[in-house]
């Protein structure tokens, strides 16, 4: 070897010693930080150890140090609940897959969340480890946190199959049984439950809870002694919770072997499942509270079940029914009847609450559909029922008392048994008076020919023969009525009727209406010398026979019936003194005449006729020529009643005085006025007339043409047409040929628009459409009469117009005419009728104050229609209602209520039991709903709103079941009212939200 190569070989052999040696100086460190790090480790000082370890694998260039460093920073991550820690040890196990910690890690990993109670984290981990790279005395802790982890978070699977590796283990092997035992226990499989029990029974660590565990099984397996002995002996030892529980299992088991007095206690100390109970907790003790006759406590418990649809609720509505009916409280016990029924669980049961269901209904009436539906329903679901022969009779009976006549005929309609058509007979004739009552006399009429048409109860066939005669007056069929009146009475039976007491009344009336005088002066005096002490009828009866007589002539006798009717001064006292003067005029003592009228006009100054009678006294002194009181009199009438259909008459009597007294230039003024105050009137003619006259006797011709000519209405060489044509028109009009009556008044209307008799033609054609019920033909001619100077015709014409608007409820044209009618009206009957529609209009239009002050106002009428006093008061409860002021609502009300019928006599019931509800009368208020169900049970819109009421009486008489159950029943049955739908709904929402608190079995849309 060379010198130079020797040289060489010594400075590498000097340079490679110096970096060995450098290099496991490092080495020798490196593994010296990282023992430290792992002591650190092992003394749990884990931020200590990973920022150790974090320093060792950054320094070191060994892969086997760097792998095992990044294990460890991986686990002191873990232990430090590092948010990065799952993530460094995945990529640990990413970065060294070969390394042997990689198995370790994950054990490790899933060690530690094991013994920090995270089972979810720990079943994450134990789930990556190789279960065959696990030493065999790793195994089984391995086999038992895996079995356990996947118990503690829900998957029973797998633990099972890691725990029953396990189940011979002497140190696992006791805990595993107990877990696979609890599970067995949480699936109802009570038999290997008890196996895995059994083998641990003897280990007091898991004693106490087995203890209670068995008393559970040994209940759910039907072993109830064994179970309340189990039960009772753990209750010393047990959480409060444990306490409630095991109470359970001891009243149940009780329970079930019907030892009910015994159980009671301890289902009363059951708390529940999170502080609830649910239908089955309440249904026992409500059953066992029920067995023990306390019907009380039975019903407070059956009826917190809400929402129940099992059979233990229907079980425990049918006896909530009979716990009711215990108690007598019928109402109540229709409702769980009706419920249970309702359902499919036990069919027995279902029979038997329908059966209940339709007996209650019977009894005291039902809300939700008609007693006979109910009644009916019940014997087509049981057609063999032993029952049927009761329930039949039942049935027929309810047709009558269910006072519900519209749905029971529909239903006798499709019966055609002798004892269905005697029921149908009746049923029809209550339905006839019921519509006849609301004024809806066509259809009444319609119901007594179906009632006459099954003449099965002579009583029954001769009242629906009167009631047809009272429907065919109204209807202004006169001789109808007549006949029908006339048939009554030849009934053997008539005269033990209610309705043969007023026979010769409205027998007088229909001959007072045929305009037979003497038959009618005949049957007033046959009813008067009968009437009693009806002062009402009399009065009105003494005041139609005077005007028989008066038409008639037999003005004396109009003097003694006026008289009779003006001491017993109950109606039209007014009328009958004014047509007593008048009478004193016919038999020729005008000096009477005058001083009665005198007498009239100080003794009425509100009476209608007071322009009437002004008038005539004036006349009267003309004919007793003192012209001077006349002119004075007729002043005075112009001045008191300037709007008085009686001023163009009396100016034109003044003029003729004046022309008969050759004062022709005031004759000619007060003619003129005539003239251009009221054209096309009769009194304008006939001045226009004698104005031509005076004008030709003065010789001054041509001023007249010129006067005569400025009025349009007056076509002189025209008028011998215009009085031919009027006249044909006429003639047919009072021969009652309508048809061509019509036709002629068109004519003359079309041929003379502005004729001399153009605003009769127009009152009288407008009358004829009316009679045909051609309204909207009729309006406009009424229109224009109404519209001219006030005439003869003006107020009928008001009355009927006022009326058209009023049928087409054209309220603003209504209100329009009927002030003109309160206001210009001569007859009280009209003012009245205005008065009355005044009321009803403006409640229509939302104008409650003046709709209010009407009603008020029409009160205040002396011998008011009873019909309108009721609809007055009505007025104002509704006025009262919509404006707030429910205090006035509540007294006008009850006046309602005292005299009301049909739809009004259910509204007022209605508010009744509302108004007693807002004062805390629950009870008073169910028992008037029970009045509105029972009797008006056919105005659903009352129904309906009455039940929303009772189920809030219920609730606050802590009846849930009542509440909710009846508010289910109204969303349900009475869709067409979405107002009280929606009121029911949230009712039913605040209910259930508030029973929820305590009942788990409850659900609310929140749920």
């Amino acid at each position: 070897m060379t010198l130079v190569k020797k040289r060489l070989l010594l400075v590498f052999l000097v340079t490679t010693t110096f970096l060995f040696a450098q290099k496991s100086a490092i080495y020798t460190s490196d593994l010296l930080d990282y023992q430290k790090a792992l002591t650190l480790y092992n003394n749990q000082q884990y931020k200590a150890a990973q920022s150790l370890f974090d320093d060792v694998k950054r320094e070191t260039e060994d892969e086997n140090l760097k792998s095992d460093c990044t294990y460890y920073i991986a686990n002191c991550a873990v232990r430090l609940n590092q948010k990065n820690a799952d993530n460094l040890i995945e990529d640990f196990v990413e970065e060294y897959p070969t390394s042997t910690k990689r198995n370790t890690a994950f054990v490790d990993v899933a060690d530690y969340y094991f013994e920090n109670s995270k089972y979810a984290y720990a079943r994450k981990w134990y789930e990556k480890v190789d279960e065959n790279s696990i030493s065999r005395s790793e195994r089984e802790k391995f086999n038992f946190n895996y079995g356990y982890s996947n118990y503690a978070t829900g998957n029973k699977n797998g633990a099972n199959k890691y725990l029953n590796r396990v189940v011979n283990s002497k140190e696992y092997g006791s805990q595993a049984k107990y877990y696979i035992g609890y599970m067995a226990y949480e699936g109802d499989d009570y038999d290997r439950a008890n196996e895995y029990f059994e083998q641990v029974s003897d280990n007091e660590k898991y004693q106490e809870k087995l203890n209670y565990y068995q008393a559970d099984l040994n209940f759910k397996l039907g072993k109830f002694e064994k179970a309340i002995e189990l039960a009772e002996a753990q209750l010393p030892n047990s959480t409060p919770e444990e306490v409630s529980e095991l109470n359970k299992i001891i009243g149940e088991s009780y329970f079930n072997l019907k030892q009910y007095e015994t159980a009671i206690p301890y289902l009363k100390a059951y708390k529940g499942k999170r502080g609830k109970w649910n239908n089955t907790d309440f249904y026992q003790l409500g059953y066992a509270y029920y067995k023990q006759k306390d019907y009380e406590n039975a019903i407070a418990e059956f009826n917190k079940i809400i929402d129940g649809t099992n059979a233990v609720a229907q079980n425990a509505y049918y006896h909530l029914g009979e716990s009711y009916i215990n108690l007598d409280k019928k109402p109540e016990a229709l409702n769980a009847f009706r419920n249970a029924s309702q359902m499919d669980f036990d069919e027995q049961i279902k029979e038997d609450a329908w059966l209940n269901y339709a007996k209650i209904s019977y009894e005291i009436g039902n809300p939700y559909q008609s007693v006979p539906q109910v009644l009916s329903g019940y014997l087509e679901a049981y057609p063999k029922t032993e029952y049927k022969e009761e329930i039949e009779t039942l049935l027929i009976d309810s047709y009558i008392t269910s006072k519900n006549y519209k749905e029971a005929l529909t239903l006798l309609e499709e019966r055609n048994s002798f004892e269905n058509k005697v029921a149908y007979q009746k049923v029809a004739f209550y339905r006839g008076v019921e519509l006849y009552n609301e004024s809806n006399y066509a259809e009444a009429s319609e119901m007594f020919d179906k009632s006459l048409g099954q003449p099965r109860d002579p009583i029954f066939t001769a009242r629906a023969t009167y009631w047809k005669a009272e429907t065919d007056y109204n209807l202004t069929n006169y001789n109808e009525a007549l006949i029908g009146f006339k048939q009554f009475n030849q009934f053997s039976e008539a005269s033990s009727l209610e309705e043969n007491k007023n026979l010769n009344y409205n027998l007088a009336y229909t001959y007072f209406k045929l305009k037979d005088y003497n038959q009618s002066s005949r049957y007033f005096d046959s009813f008067l010398t009968k009437a009693g002490d009806d002062k009402l009828r009399k009065n009105d009866a003494y005041l139609r026979l005077g005007d028989g007589y008066f038409v008639s002539s037999n003005y004396q006798n109009a003097i003694n019936a006026y008289d009779k009717a003006i001491s017993i001064n109950e109606i039209e006292t007014d009328y009958a003194a004014f047509q007593k003067a008048m009478s004193y005029g016919y038999i020729g003592q005008g000096s009477t005449k005058i001083k009665q009228l005198n007498s009239f006009i100080n003794g009425y100054p509100k009476s209608g006729l007071r322009d009437d009678a002004m008038y005539e006294l004036a006349n009267s002194y003309v004919k007793a020529n003192e012209t001077t009181q006349a002119m004075k009199t007729y002043e005075r009438l112009a001045k008191d009643y300037p709007r008085s259909a009686f001023i163009s008459k009396a100016l034109l009597r003044q003029g003729l005085v004046h022309y008969n007294g050759n004062d022709n230039e005031r004759a000619l003024s007060k003619f003129k006025q005539v003239a251009s105050q009221y054209p096309n009137s009769e009194e304008a003619v006939q001045a226009v007339s004698t104005a031509r006259l005076i004008y030709i006797d003065l010789g001054r011709v041509d001023e007249y043409a010129r006067w005569v000519r400025t009025l349009d209405y007056v076509e002189v060489t025209d008028a011998e047409l215009d009085n031919t044509t009027y006249a044909a028109a006429e003639k047919q009009y009072l021969d009652g040929n309508t048809d061509e009556a019509i036709r002629q008044f068109n004519k003359y209307l079309n041929a003379f628009p502005n004729g001399i008799h153009a605003l009769s033609s127009h009152f009288y054609v407008a009358q004829l459409y009316y009679k045909k019920e051609l309204f909207e033909n009729a309006q406009p001619h009424y229109a224009y009469v109404v519209d001219q100077a006030k005439s003869e015709y003006t107020e009928q014409a008001m009355v009927k117009l006022s009326e058209i608007y009023l049928n087409k409820s054209d309220w603003n044209r209504a209100i329009s005419i009927l002030e003109r009618l309160e206001n210009e009206g001569d007859y009280p009957q009209n003012i009245t009728y205005a008065q009355s529609n005044l009321m009803k209009a403006y409640y229509q239009t939302e104008n409650y104050s003046q709709a209010e002050t009407y009603a008020e106002k029409v009160l205040t009428t002396s011998n008011l229609d009873s019909k309108i006093r009721s609809d007055a008061q009505l007025i104002i409860a509704r006025s009262a209602i919509k404006s707030g002021d429910e205090s006035k609502a509540k007294s006008a009300y009850a006046k309602v209520e005292s005299s009301a019928t049909g739809s009004t006599a259910a509204e007022a019931l209605y508010y009744n039991a509302y108004f007693k509800n807002k004062e805390g009368s629950y009870k008073a208020s169910n028992t008037v709903i029970q009045r509105l169900a029972k009797d008006y049970s056919s105005y659903k819109l009352y129904s309906a709103k009455g039940l929303v009421v009772m189920a809030k009486n219920f609730y606050a008489l802590d009846d849930a079941f009542q509440a909710t159950y009846i508010l289910e029943s109204v969303i349900s049955n009475f869709p067409e009212f979405e107002d009280v739908v929606a009121e029911a709904q949230q009712e039913l929402r605040r209910i259930k939200s508030e029973e929820a608190k305590t009942n788990s079995s409850i659900t609310t849309g929140d749920n």
